[in-house]
């Protein structure tokens, strides 16, 4: 299928309006920290938005009812059980609140990262954000590759040539606007995805025989409303289990250490402001989790009464087939404005939040000299094209993987995850613990998880949970170790005749 005249002109209209939106709000930045975090005085409200559009890419608008609709390699999804995962991100979201966000507002940061050059020093401080650099690159580049796939559904264009021009539209908008561009945007794109949403699932209950009381009867014969599953297998992905602990150390993760949503507690006014935003945003996100698992479970009434004329082998291009095949002109474009919404808003927010670690914990620092602000804007600027090239690089990669993307995507971002929580565990909960411990403990955190991925069968969502546990507990042995041996030789001097 191609799209229609009035698919097209929404389309086009939306993404030259969001990127015109962004060159207009980005105008006047003179320093660094404006591009970066704004002037420190966005409203809540709108950070709470930009948050979940962050959290809610093209995996999640169109993986997520895949899931629903179908089980994965391993038997599990066809159901609602997703939703374990996110009341393990609410639980988080409390901790982050109460033991991470006060750091933040203690100085004019930029980075997370630059709390941990205050308790530990640089070396630590780069450790943890060349391995944000490194996860955020990969995982952003799988999501923009998930975008590409619808479009490649609607037009017929190749892979390579729907993947080069979302990267290049949502790399222009961000090089040129920086985070208050960045945040506007989101509040935009979240309300084009959260009304595509609501469409489409008005459109399947209208077209089911009966509505609601059809798809309300297949689901319940398929056991498509279960939602909780409390076997006991760290095997499995998606367990009660595995998604109040693993859910929780997840979000303690990408929302209390990672750069990406950092970034926008240090654009809020005060802490107490950041905290309302990131609890609010929490509420919005099961809600919105919930709508893209009904989608799902409506599909699979849907095709239960209307099958493909082929079956569904890859839960990721079931959405996008009923979109093309089954919208009427007009919907259809607005339905892939709102997929492509998902997707800049958190493309947008990795391109900006990767810059900023790579200005502030490796250019400045390196440097060592006071430079004009103008030409750490222009830096700014050219890693924020630079990072952009990377994702669509690892994009094109990404097509040769076939495992539903949002297992990909969650599993990359808990490989690392672990060990950056774990030394922010250590920065808070100790006093005593060094720069070397920290950094012993982050690269056995990350030999561990090396081996449990290659060699074990436990699912991603225990990756962070054990990542951090392992750098906890060998930072604070290596420190104890430290002081035994340090203890020891002062003993011998003094013994010595």
């Amino acid at each position: 299928m191609r799209l229609q005249v009035l698919d097209m002109v929404i389309l086009v209209a939306y993404l030259a309006g969001t990127t015109l939106l962004g060159i207009w709000l980005g105008r006047g930045h003179r320093t660094v920290s404006e591009y970066f975090v704004s002037k420190r005085d966005l409203p809540w409200w709108a950070i709470a938005l930009s948050i979940v559009a962050t959290e809610t890419s093209t995996v999640t608008f169109i993986s997520v009812p895949g899931y629903a609709y179908m089980k994965g390699a391993r038997g599990e999804g066809g159901d609602l059980t997703f939703l374990q995962l996110v009341c393990g991100y609410l639980i988080g979201r409390l901790i982050i609140s109460v033991l991470f966000i006060p750091l933040y507002f203690r100085g004019e940061l930029l980075t997370a990262y630059q709390v941990l050059v205050q308790r530990f020093g640089e070396r630590v401080r780069r450790a943890a954000s060349g391995l944000f650099l490194i996860t955020r690159s990969v995982a952003d580049g799988f999501r923009l590759f998930a975008t590409a796939i619808v479009l490649t559904a609607v037009t017929g264009w190749s892979d390579p040539i729907s993947i080069l021009l979302i990267g290049a539209v949502t790399i222009l908008y961000t090089y040129l606007g920086g985070q208050r561009a960045v945040i506007w945007t989101d509040v935009l794109q979240f309300g084009v995805y959260t009304v595509g949403a609501l469409v489409a699932t008005d459109v399947l209950l209208t077209r089911l025989p009966e509505g609601w009381a059809t798809a309300w009867a297949v689901a319940e014969a398929h056991g498509k409303w279960r939602a909780f599953d409390f076997t006991w297998d760290v095997t499995r992905s998606y367990t009660f289990w595995s998604g109040i602990i693993g859910g929780a150390f997840l979000t303690m993760a990408t929302h209390g250490t990672d750069q990406l949503i950092v970034q926008r507690y240090l654009a809020s006014r005060t802490a107490r402001q950041a905290m309302a935003a990131l609890l609010t945003s929490g509420l919005i996100v099961f809600l919105q989790f919930f709508l893209f698992l009904l989608i799902g479970v409506l599909l699979f009434a849907f095709y239960t009464h209307f099958p493909s004329p082929t079956p569904f082998t890859q839960s990721d291009r079931i959405f996008p087939y009923f979109i093309v095949h089954e919208l009427p002109t007009g919907l259809v474009g607005l339905i892939v404005a709102a997929i492509f919404a998902a997707a800049m808003s958190t493309l947008s927010s990795s391109l900006n939040s990767s810059a900023a670690a790579a200005v502030t914990d490796f250019y400045r620092p390196l440097r060592g000299e006071r430079l004009p602000e103008m030409h750490y804007l222009r830096i700014a600027r050219r890693l924020t094209l630079g990072w952009g090239i990377v994702q669509v690089a690892v994009a094109l990669v990404a097509r040769t993987f076939s495992q539903r993307v949002v297992d990909e995507v969650l599993a990359i971002a808990a490989f690392t995850n672990g060990a950056i929580l774990g030394v922010f565990f250590l920065g808070t909960l100790t006093r005593r613990i060094g720069e070397q411990a920290a950094l012993i403990g982050m690269a056995s955190g990350l030999l561990v998880m090396l081996g449990v991925k290659l060699f074990t069968p436990i699912a991603w969502p225990w990756f962070v949970v054990i990542g951090s546990t392992t750098t906890g507990i060998v930072g604070w042995m290596s420190h104890a170790v430290g002081e035994i041996i340090a203890q020891r030789i002062e003993l011998s001097r003094v013994e010595r005749p």
